[in-house]
This record gives structure tokens, C-alpha cells and sequence, in this order.
């Protein structure tokens, strides 16, 4: 049977992912593994027998996906953080991972472990793939011929020990913190509205228009006066219907419909005058409102503002993006697979469908073009040797160079008629394959390795090396972040799941705090915090090789 197996190494590749997913949902105490249960399952077919390990090309190609994918989604988050603290939130995270370097360093000190284990486990501990995947590609490169096989199964011994804990510490340093400092997250976010990200439900109002003082201005005058976050659908006017465009100046009787939070309706409805039970956006008699595909290349990557919809005389009044509905601003660029609802008459809906594409098929496309030219330049970029004080040189390999690409792509959007960005869809199937490819390819390569640490006489210490490094780092981020720096902890967790690059408790995150901003401070530092990790595993194995 294993015979079989070693000849067909897709087989081997499915079988670990058709094993290790389902296992991965499974929950204790509302924690799970998620996709990195893949790994363990490769783990156990490595150290069933060496001969079903996977073909090296199997795990790059993999790790190359899911890096690049990452960094087109992030890269807006990411640019659009430093404009507000971002910098700061970014050198918290370097700190932090820098602590957990300088812990790792003490703990291969104290407990005499190499130094391909000693990244391996910072990787592990700080449950970093990418940073892993930087230690093979190093070793590669310095270590001796006859000594290579052996020292690429190290790191990912000491990643694996390490990886469990580095999941459960950080969720329990956040129980821990939150408890402490009976944090109040539904107070934070009202503090928080400047960062969006709430997942309140958007919703529709009809407002009657009955205060004198307003009568006769305009709508986008009223908005940028009062600070609304709010868009404004139709206009009832007597008996016709108007669309309620920036321009239109609102009067009084006109109903108006408005769409957003339930807060920011009741601050619209106050200064318009009071709420309606007429619901005018139940009416299409005039005007008609549809979701449409956005498919065009033409229209993917640009802002909202810059489409001029008052020429089709149609407004946007919402925007989903994956299972998110955004409310959107002139400054919102779009990207392939939105699905914007339009408000417009009946028979501009034709034209309106042609500008936006809604062709659904279209969005579950990629162009191979601009994704290989893509993957090629961040290749290129990571095979560049970067020489550091001592003579030391690194490189950002294969995860540093597609994420920096990516993130630079993500943000341009688009150069003229090229689009850069994948439609969601595509990027989030296209990720998740990538990162099982990696898992399943590593975790076969190094099972054998795996299973005699952990059972030998050091494996127990291996383990709690990890937990300290986690821990410690997670509770130094929260003390130093909450308590120095005054940053909320609805924002801050998002972070310490952003430092930790780990989905797993960027979820508990979100549960806790009952709202989307966790999210915020994630693609805050998840970039700078998985470059940071890449290079500094690197340094660390050149400094102690």
C-alpha cells in the first residue's frame, strides 16, 4: 500500500488535504486548527514512511500562491492604515517580533538546540509559514551538502511542536487581558466609527424632510457639514420621483430615502426631520433598483467618484464584497466580483448592466496575464540577495517577494487597462489551495524528524520554549499597546492576531468584540509583521549556523 502510495504523489498531496480539512473544523472550547491541521496529517503520512514525503515544487508553489494572494487583498488595508497611526501600530509589531526573536535566541541558548530548530521554532511560535518556508529556502543556501536533508526537516520539527501553543497562547493572553481590563467593546466601538468595519446591518429609511434650516441645501453639502456616513437613495417630491444625487437640494414634504447603520440614520433623521412609514424604496414605478457583477476590467480598480454616474443618472447605494455590505464613498475603488446595488431609472438598468459587466462567470476568471507577470516579478524580487552589517546577506525568497509585489500591485489597482487585483472568489480559492499545497508538502518532508523530537528526552522542553515565546510576546503586545500606546483593545487584538499572522485568532477576535474592526488592525500589521518574521528567521540562522 505505501508502495503504491510513494509512486502517486498527487494522491499522497489529496488525500493529506481530504484528511486534514474536515479535521480541522472540529472545536475545543470554540478554538480549532483550521487548514494548518493539514500539516499534522502530513506529519503522520511523513512518519508512517519517508518514502511518501512530496516533491519540493509542491510546497513553493503553494507558498508562492498563498503569499501573493494575501498581499493583493491586504495591500489597500495596509496603505490606507498609515494614514491614520498606522506607523505606530507597525512598530509596535516590530517590537514584538523582535522580543520574540531575542526569547528564541535565549531559549536555543538554554536548551542547546541548533539553529535550523531555533528558527523553526520561532516560526512556530510566532506561526509564521511564510517565515518558516524563509528558513528551508536559507538552509538551502548555507548549509553543508551532506548535511541538508536533515537540517531541512529541523525547522519544520520545531514549527510543528511549537504551532498548536502558538495558537491556544495567544487566545488565552487575550481572555486573560480582557478580563483583567474589563474591557467594554461595544463602547469602543462607538469611538471607533472613523474605521468603519462594524458589522451593524445596513439598513433602509424613508425620512420625512421637516426642518426649515436645511430646506434648500444640498445633499452633499448636508453630508460634509454634519459628517453623515450615510447614502441617499431617492426623493419623493410631491408625486414624482428624483434621484438623490450630491447635487439635488432637498425641500420641505420631500421624503427621502437614506441607507446606512441604524446610528447613522437616527443622526440623518434628526436634523432631516422624522422617520416615514411610507417606504418609498419599495416603489419602482419610476426608478429601479438592481445588484450588478462588477466584471468589467474598465470599471474594476477605480473610485466610485471617478465613474460618473450622474450620466447614467444612477447612484450606488451599496456595495458587497464577499459576504460584507459596504456602504460606499467616492473614494471606494472597486474591485472584480463587487456586486454594487444601483438605484436608476428602468430604462437606464440596460446600459447600467453593460458598464458594470454582471457576468458572474467573468469573476471566476483570472487573468493569467497580469497574475503570472505578477508572480514573476515577486520571484524575481525574492531571489535578490540583500546584504546586511557583517556580511550577512538574506533575501525575501519565495514568500517575501510575491508579498511585497502583491502589496504594491493590491494598491495600485490597476496600470491603464491592466487590473491587477483577482476577483474575491478567485483570490480566496486561490489562497486556500496555496496554503494546503505548503502544509501538505512540509509536513510529509519532515514527519519522521517530527516524531522523534517530540518523543525524545528534549521534546517536552521544545514545547514549553514555544508557549513562553508565545505567550510572552502576545501579553508584552496587549500591556504595551493598551496601557503605553492607548490603543483600544477592539483594535488592538486585531493586531496581536495580525503580529501572530494568524487567522485562527483574528476569528476569536471577531466573536469577542462582537464587530468587523478586529479586522482593521490585522491588515494594519499583518504585512509589515510577516516581512518582519521572514527576515529576521533568516538573521537568526545565519547568526548561528
Amino acid at each position: 500500500m505505501v508502495h503504491a502510495l510513494a509512486e502517486q504523489p498527487v494522491l499522497v498531496l489529496f488525500l493529506v488535504a481530504a484528511i486534514g480539512f474536515p479535521l480541522g473544523q472540529v472545536q475545543v472550547r470554540g478554538i480549532s486548527l483550521g487548514v494548518s491541521a493539514v500539516l499534522f496529517v502530513g506529519l503522520a503520512f511523513g512518519a508512517a514512511d519517508p518514502a511518501l514525503r512530496l516533491p519540493e515544487i509542491v510546497y513553493l508553489l503553494g507558498l508562492t500562491l498563498f503569499v501573493y494572494t494575501i498581499g493583493l487583498s491586504s495591500g489597500p488595508a495596509f496603505v490606507a492604515s498609515l494614514r491614520h497611526e498606522g506607523w505606530k501600530y507597525n512598530l509596535l509589531a516590530v517590537v514584538v517580533v523582535l522580543l520574540g526573536t531575542f526569547l528564541t535566541v535565549g531559549a536555543s541558548a538554554l536548551l542547546k538546540t541548533d539553529a535550523a530548530l531555533a528558527a523553526g521554532l520561532l516560526s512556530g511560535a510566532l506561526t509564521s509559514t511564510p517565515a518558516l518556508a524563509g528558513a528551508l529556502e536559507t538552509l538551502k543556501r548555507a548549509a553543508p551538502p551532506e548535511q541538508l536533508d536533515q537540517l531541512l526537516a529541523e525547522p519544520v520539527v520545531g514549527y510543528s511542536v511549537a504551532y498548536p501553543v502558538g495558537v491556544v497562547g495567544v487566545v488565552l493572553a487575550i481572555a486573560l487581558c480582557q478580563r483583567l481590563w474589563r474591557v467594554d467593546y461595544a463602547a469602543e466601538a462607538r469611538q471607533l466609527r472613523k474605521y468603519g468595519g462594524g458589522n451593524e446591518p445596513i439598513l433602509n429609511r424613508t425620512v420625512h424632510v421637516l426642518r426649515r434650516r436645511i430646506a434648500g441645501s444640498a445633499l452633499g453639502e448636508l453630508v460634509r457639514e454634519y459628517g453623515w456616513q450615510v447614502q441617499f437613495g431617492r426623493i419623493k417630491r410631491g408625486g414624482r420621483f428624483v434621484l438623490a444625487d450630491p447635487d439635488e437640494r432637498v425641500q420641505l414634504g420631500d421624503l427621502v430615502t437614506v441607507v446606512g447603520t441604524g446610528e447613522e440614520l437616527d443622526r440623518v433623521t434628526a436634523q432631516l426631520g422624522e422617520e416615514s412609514d411610507d417606504h418609498i424604496d419599495l416603489d419602482r414605478r419610476e426608478y429601479d433598483q438592481r445588484r450588478l457583477f462588477v466584471s468589467n476590467p474598465d470599471v474594476a480598480g477605480r473610485r466610485l467618484g471617478d465613474l460618473d454616474l450622474a450620466r447614467h443618472e444612477a447612484v450606488v447605494t451599496r456595495v458587497r464584497r464577499g459576504d460584507a455590505d459596504l456602504l460606499p464613498n467616492d473614494d471606494m475603488v472597486l474591485e472584480l466580483g463587487d456586486r454594487v446595488r444601483v438605484v436608476a431609472r428602468h430604462d437606464r438598468m440596460p446600459e447600467l448592466t453593460a458598464f458594470f459587466g454582471d457576468s458572474y462567470r467573468s469573476v471566476t476568471e483570472i487573468d493569467l496575464f497580469t497574475f503570472g507577470v505578477g508572480l514573476a516579478l515577486g520571484l524575481a524580487l525574492g531571489a535578490i540577495p540583500i546584504p546586511l552589517p557583517g556580511g550577512v546577506r538574506v533575501s525575501l525568497g519565495f514568500a517575501g517577494g510575491p508579498l511585497v509585489v502583491a502589496l504594491v500591485l493590491g494598491t495600485i489597482g490597476r496600470t491603464g487597462a491592466v487590473v491587477w487585483s483577482l476577483p474575491y472568489a478567485a483570490n480566496m480559492t486561490l489562497r486556500q489551495i496555496g496554503l494546503v499545497f505548503f502544509l501538505a508538502g512540509i509536513g510529509t518532508r519532515a514527519g519522521g524528524t517530527f516524531v522523534k523530537t517530540l518523543t525524545g528526552s528534549g521534546g517536552l522542553a521544545l514545547f514549553a520554549a514555544g508557549a513562553a515565546i508565545t505567550c510572552i510576546s502576545a501579553l508584552a503586545a496587549l500591556w504595551i499597546g493598551h496601557k503605553l500606546m492607548g490603543i483600544p483593545m477592539t483594535l488592538l487584538i486585531g493586531m496581536v492576531a495580525g503580529i501572530q499572522t494568524q487567522a485562527a485568532v483574528v476569528g476569536y477576535a471577531l466573536e469577542q468584540t462582537g464587530n468587523d474592526l478586529p479586522s482593521v488592525g490585522y491588515a494594519a500589521v499583518y504585512p509589515i509583521a510577516m516581512l518582519s518574521k521572514i527576515l529576521l528567521v533568516q538573521i537568526l540562522l545565519l547568526v548561528l549556523l
